[in-house]
């Protein structure tokens, strides 16, 4: 019986696999501020390509971390009305520092900060966690679940025969279904229409 055996073992030991979901989910997420132009970058924003295996098995591991950033969005719009904006060790930032704002402040800012290092904890990269909390969570915020999507591809990789899909960020290339009109019927009401008739 496989009672409490979950996931797949993807021929790795649990470390190794833990390392490599990590690099593909920063891979993931690091994809989206890439500039096609550039040397080495992917070719297409949002998205990369691996073994549907392991695709299912990121997928989970992606959206958690881009449902942890969502629910750091209105703290941190709660935090950001409190702080003032003068520069730091200037004599009105040294008077807020020592107000009741910046307590309340420092109250609505501590769950937010936790947030980020519980992302950072999973990914070990600033810059995946800067664009995870920037840019995925602001761009998802009215999504309740479904970040990514898994779609298989036709050709089997070279070598080894396996099966490819790519992973992607949903509404980066989303497909906008176009509405076919229906075709326009001519009448043909000339005489030569009618002298065949008979």
């Amino acid at each position: 019986m496989r009672h409490r055996i979950r996931g797949r073992h993807l021929g790795r030991t649990s470390s190794h696999r833990k390392a490599m979901f990590r690099n593909m989910a920063v891979s993931l997420i690091r994809s989206v501020r890439a500039d096609p132009e550039e040397y080495g970058s992917p070719k297409v924003a949002g998205r990369i390509v691996t073994t549907v295996a392991k695709a299912k098995e990121l997928r989970p591991f992606v959206e958690k971390l881009i449902t942890l950033a969502r629910k750091s969005v209105p703290l941190q719009e709660a935090a950001d009305s409190l702080k003032v904006s003068a520069e730091k060790n200037s004599p009105e930032w040294k008077k807020w520092r020592d107000s009741a704002q910046w307590n309340e402040w420092n109250q609505k800012q501590a769950p937010v900060l936790a947030m980020r290092r519980r992302a950072f904890a999973a990914l070990r990269d600033n810059e995946a966690v800067d664009i995870l909390f920037a840019d995925l969570a602001v761009k998802f915020q009215d999504r309740q679940g479904g970040y990514t999507r898994v779609i298989k591809l036709a050709t089997p990789r070279l070598g080894d025969s396996g099966q490819q899909a790519f992973i992607e960020f949903v509404g980066e290339n989303d497909r906008v279904p176009q509405k076919r009109s229906a075709p326009v019927v001519v009448e043909d009401d000339t005489p030569q229409a009618a002298d065949a008739s008979e």
